[in-house]
């Protein structure tokens, strides 16, 4: 038998060198997440250190052990492939930020959050472009086009507001949170969609009607990528309420929402939109819709001054590009409101700006995509953007990262007497949030104060948010939820899942 299957498969003795380097990188990796994820929560209590920075020294510390026992021969080891990021790392972990999101707060906020996620990106990135027009000519790193500017402008304006996140607390700071998870979503999926948005024009010679059809394109992007997520959400809340596999797997009711998830992603690639976007909206709508109709088991289961100066240039840029339209904006959306509990404080602000100052693997990622072939540069000032984009990313992490936790202990001191938060409903973690709020919450605003019903326009200019709010509410409750299902919706189908109300 033996020989048999020596015969059959000759070379099975011979995948040796190549084959056992890819195993070797791959539980180097894994053993690396599982240490960064261990410390982390060791150091979740440190007033300095938080996970992002954990993981940046561990690495390090890896990558310098390992270079001093090969003698420099396994410096590729561990190699970052944007493809390997967009594809298989980005798509799960943008999912799980949609999932989890707490809804009413997200939709209630969505206004403000958009002006600082989309306009603001856009303002961000417009700012370090220019300034990296202005002053990169003076140093002479080598012939960068309008597009190379613009790309730059695009990679840097992509915030990593996880250092802040970690510090804040859903429940003692809603509004906060909200505003600062909600724009590091859309960010990312703005600077992503800006950044293929100006790979695929030439701009080369830019005009008026380069200029339209631009904002065009990035308008249908936006609004396709949204869309084609939702839909993607709909169709599986649709097939596993009608099919009901509960009742003979649930394993296939789970894979199903996975690979549907991963599908509308992969779909968003296949058709040149924004996969961030797009997998985000899906999982909204499917911890709306989908979630609800799974069974209850389901459930269960180079030259060093030069890159010195080209990353100061930008860090300053990053600072003035962050500031220009998050207190403007701010000021914009306060404009709006009239409860000063909706209201977004100056100390609000401060955070909401510092949170934004982090780069992480989103900027890398595209860095490497537009600087790099291969993983490799060839032109000296392609290398000294990749140098650039990794000094910024450990500056920024570190320095910034270490200074969040007193910065927000500073501007927001912690109460000595909180009260105590019961489960809410529409917490993330009890997984059964509508979309915008609960059925007994659906007429009262933030306050807890019953808002009029009369639907005059004199009403729907007053209290916008609350008043679309309240026709959505109706909306699906008389036409979405009997078709896809959802909270609160009993099917008539007799033993298929149910969902009681709390």
């Amino acid at each position: 038998m033996a020989s048999e299957l020596a015969s059959m498969f000759p070379k099975l003795g011979s995948l040796g060198t190549s084959d056992h380097g890819s195993v070797v990188s791959i539980n180097l990796f894994v053993a690396l997440l599982c240490a960064c994820i261990v410390i982390g929560h060791l150091l979740e209590e440190n007033r300095w250190i938080n996970e992002s920075i954990t993981a940046l020294i561990i690495g390090l510390g890896v990558g310098v052990v390992i270079l001093l026992i090969s003698g420099g021969k396994s410096s590729h080891l561990l190699v970052f492939s944007e493809d390997l990021f967009f594809i298989y790392l980005l798509p799960p972990i943008i999912f799980n930020a949609g999932f989890q999101v707490k809804k009413k707060q997200f939709f209630v906020n969505f206004i403000t959050i958009m002006l600082f996620g989309a306009i603001g990106t856009l303002i961000s990135c417009a700012i370090i472009s220019l300034g990296a027009i202005k002053f990169f000519k003076k140093l002479d790193i080598g012939f960068l086009d309008i597009g190379d500017y613009l790309a730059i402008g695009a990679i840097f304006a992509a915030t990593d507001s996880v250092c802040t996140l970690q510090v804040l607390h859903q429940d003692e700071t809603p509004l906060l949170y909200s505003l600062v998870f909600g724009e590091g979503v859309v960010n990312d999926a703005t600077s992503v969609v800006l950044f293929n948005a100006i790979q695929n024009f030439d701009l080369s010679s830019v005009n008026p009607s380069i200029a339209l059809h631009f904002i065009g394109n990035f308008l249908y992007l936006f609004l396709a990528s949204t869309l084609l997520g939702a839909a993607t959400g709909l169709l599986s809340a649709y097939i596993i309420k009608k099919l009901y596999f509960g009742r003979h797997s649930t394993d296939r009711e789970v894979a199903l929402m996975m690979l549907m998830a991963y599908l509308s992603y992969m779909l968003a690639e296949l058709f040149y939109l924004s996969g961030i976007l797009t997998v985000f909206f899906c999982g909204i709508v499917m911890s709306h819709y989908t979630w609800h109709n799974v069974t209850e088991s389901s459930r269960v289961t180079t030259s060093p001054g030069l890159s010195v100066a080209v990353s100061s240039i930008l860090m300053g840029l990053i600072l003035l590009g962050r500031a220009a339209f998050v207190f403007p904006l701010s000021f914009l959306s306060n404009l709006m409101k009239k409860s000063s509990e909706e209201k977004i404080t100056f100390r609000q602000q401060v955070i909401i700006w510092w949170a934004g100052l982090m780069r992480g693997a989103v900027s890398m990622a595209l860095a490497y995509n537009k600087f790099t072939r291969l993983g490799h540069t060839q032109l000296q000032d392609n290398a000294i953007m990749i140098t650039s984009t990794i000094t910024i990313v450990l500056f920024s992490t570190v320095v910034f990262g270490l200074m969040t936790k007193p910065l927000i202990s500073l501007l927001l001191p912690p109460q000595r007497q909180l009260s105590t938060v019961s489960s809410d409903a529409n917490s993330p973690k009890s997984l059964t949030a509508p979309l915008l709020g609960s059925q007994e919450g659906s007429e009262v605003d933030l306050n807890g104060q019953e808002l009029p019903h009369p639907p005059s326009l004199r009403m729907l200019l007053s209290a916008p948010t609350h008043k679309v709010h309240r026709y959505w509410r109706k909306f699906d409750d008389s036409f979405m939820r009997p078709v896809f299902g959802g909270r609160g919706f009993t099917p008539v189908a007799p033993g298929s899942p149910t969902e009681q109300e709390p």
